[in-house]
């Protein structure tokens, strides 16, 4: 089964933070080829990373970036499938307002909702 698109692992981070520095735990133990990203996580930390899992980035440079490296631009569309899930998870009400105030218990409607998605 092709799981492009859907949920392998999700991460709950604080609001305030920066989500480049949670790409590395996200991957940790994982193989993939390709590991696509939108400007945000456009890193020498992780596109190290990246390179150490023997994968390659498909992440757009920042545009203030000096050495701007190439990214294959037809794969980078792919990307639309993360904004996709996003858009589905989004749809459960109690993810999308988030009136539960413990992080673990919107957490786990988060994963209840993805384990939804994945069965559908």
């Amino acid at each position: 089964m092709d799981a492009l698109g859907l949920p392998i692992r999700l991460l709950l981070s604080p609001g305030n933070r920066g989500d480049v520095i949670y790409g590395a735990p996200l991957l940790k133990g994982l193989k993939p080829r390709h590991v696509i990203a939108d400007l945000a996580y456009d890193a020498e930390h992780f596109h190290d990373t990246i390179l150490d899992l023997g994968a390659d980035p498909v992440i757009p440079p920042r545009p203030q970036r000096r050495r701007k490296h190439a990214f294959d631009k037809a794969m980078y569309k792919e990307r639309n499938l993360v904004e996709h899930f996003l858009a589905k998870l989004k749809q459960f009400r109690r993810v999308a307002t988030r009136y539960d105030k413990l992080s673990q218990t919107y957490f786990g409607f988060v994963l209840i909702a993805a384990i939804i998605i994945w069965l559908n």
